[in-house]
């Protein structure tokens, strides 16, 4: 089984975002329901907590059943599921840090569901995408990290209108937060 995915860059930065995110939309709504998909080791759960969401309106999910014990460990109910496969019910917040990475065939199997994304590097997010409206309450948001190494995501196509609301340079690629609502026309 593999070992759980340790906050880097991209973790952090998704918890930044969603610190100064998070507050404004609990104050329209205090009772925010909030799903992470692959919650990994429970930064970003730990952080909707932290801001005020309440913790039986919190679920993470994963595929590494590692992942899933260590964050119920932390006290958050958390279900093993590839995507939306056992996610049931709709929310207000859905929040994705996925694997974006181009395939690289020198990249050892285990470590790759953490790191890769598809070939191209953004299968896996337009699949979520494609699942996530089926999650996603009418006023919801998705607040989703891209990479600059993965072919840019046609959001509209997709049907969601897409704001970018943080990004971090780094040696070798620029990571991107996008804030995600659908698109009712």
């Amino acid at each position: 089984m593999p070992e759980i995915y340790s906050p880097e860059e991209d973790s952090y930065l998704m918890s930044e975002t969603l610190e100064k995110e998070l507050p404004k939309l609990l104050n329209k709504n205090p009772n925010l329901s909030f799903l992470e998909v692959g919650c990994g080791g429970g930064i970003n759960l730990k952080t909707a907590l932290d801001v005020g969401i309440k913790k039986n309106n919190i679920l993470g999910t994963d595929v590494n059943f590692n992942a899933i014990k260590h964050c119920r460990g932390l006290g958050f109910n958390c279900v093993k599921s590839d995507l939306f496969e056992k996610v049931n019910g709709k929310f207000d917040i859905i929040i994705f840090n996925p694997p974006y990475l181009p395939l690289d065939k020198k990249e050892p199997m285990d470590s790759r569901i953490a790191t890769t994304g598809g070939e191209k590097g953004n299968e896996l997010i337009i699949k979520f995408l494609k699942g996530a409206k089926e999650h996603l309450n009418k006023n919801g948001n998705i607040f989703l990290i891209t990479s600059s190494l993965s072919p840019d995501i046609s959001f509209g196509k997709l049907r969601y209108k897409a704001k970018e609301i943080a990004s971090k340079k780094l040696f070798f690629e620029k990571l991107s937060v996008w804030e995600l609502s659908l698109n009712m026309k």
